[in-house]
C-alpha cells in the first residue's frame, strides 16, 4: 500500500531532492508547499499520510506549524527535517507529537525508515534522536541531592524547563494542565532557590539532568 506524503519546505532544490529520493518507492508525494501556513492548508486539503516538515519557514517555524496542525485538529503524521540539531527543538517535537526529528545531511534509508516508521504508527525508537529526548522527558529517576528534595514530577517538569520546553508544551508532553506546571514551576524555583527557568535551567544541566 502507498505512503502518500506532502513536502513542505521553503526551498524548491530540497523539494525535488526528497521527491528523487523517494522515486522509486511505496512513498508517493501527493502535495508539496512552501510556507508553513501553506503546509497546514495541503494536510486540510490533501489528509497525507505524512509530512515530511522543514524546521524553518518564512511564516511559522516548522515546530509553530506542527502547533498549528494539532490546533486544528490534523493528527496526521510528521517528520521534521532539520539543519539545526538542538536538543531542545527534538524536545518540543516530543511534545507536539512528531513522529521524528532528522537532520538534512541523514541518509536515504534513514529518511525512508522514518516515513515508513511514521506511517505505522511507530514511536521513535530509543536510539533515534527524537526516541533518546524522549526517554529523558519521560525519565521518572529523582535527583539525589540531599540539600534538594524535589518530587519525581519535580523533576520532570525541570528536566523539560532544562530542554527549553514552555508551560504549555509541558503540559502537552506530562498531560497535565498548565495551571499544574505552573505550580509545579514555582515549586522548584523556590526549591532550588533561584529566581527564574534560566538559572534552573542552568542548575539542572549541571547536575546532569539533561
Amino acid at each position: 500500500m502507498a505512503i502518500r506524503v506532502v513536502i513542505a519546505d521553503d526551498h524548491e532544490v530540497i523539494r525535488w531532492g526528497l521527491r528523487e529520493l523517494l522515486r522509486g518507492t511505496e512513498i508517493e508525494v501527493i502535495g508539496e508547499a512552501a510556507t508553513g501556513m501553506e503546509a497546514v492548508q495541503r494536510v486540510k486539503e490533501l489528509r497525507p499520510d505524512v509530512v515530511v516538515l522543514d524546521i524553518r519557514f518564512p511564516d511559522l517555524d516548522g515546530l509553530e506549524t506542527l502547533a498549528k496542525m494539532r490546533e486544528e485538529g490534523l493528527d496526521t503524521r510528521v517528520v521534521l527535517l532539520s539543519t539545526y540539531d538542538y536538543q531542545s527543538y527534538a524536545a518540543r517535537a516530543v511534545a507536539l507529537g512528531a513522529s521524528e526529528y532528522l537532520l538534512k545531511g541523514s541518509s536515504r534509508e534513514e529518511i525512508l525508515r522514518a516515513i515508513r516508521s511514521a506511517a505505522a504508527g511507530q514511536l521513535p525508537a530509543q536510539d533515534t534522536r527524537l526516541g533518546s529526548v524522549a526517554d529523558a522527558m519521560q525519565s521518572k529517576a529523582v535527583i539525589e541531592d540531599d540539600d534538594i528534595q524535589l518530587t519525581q514530577r519535580e523533576t520532570q517538569v525541570l528536566r523539560h524547563i532544562a530542554l527549553g520546553l514552555s508551560n504549555r508544551e509541558i503540559g502537552n508532553s506530562l498531560q497535565i494542565s498548565v495551571e499544574t506546571v505552573k505550580e509545579h514551576v514555582q515549586n522548584i524555583l523556590r526549591k532550588l532557590g533561584v529566581s527564574d527557568r534560566t538559572q534552573a535551567a542552568v542548575w539542572a544541566v549541571r547536575k546532569g539532568l539533561v
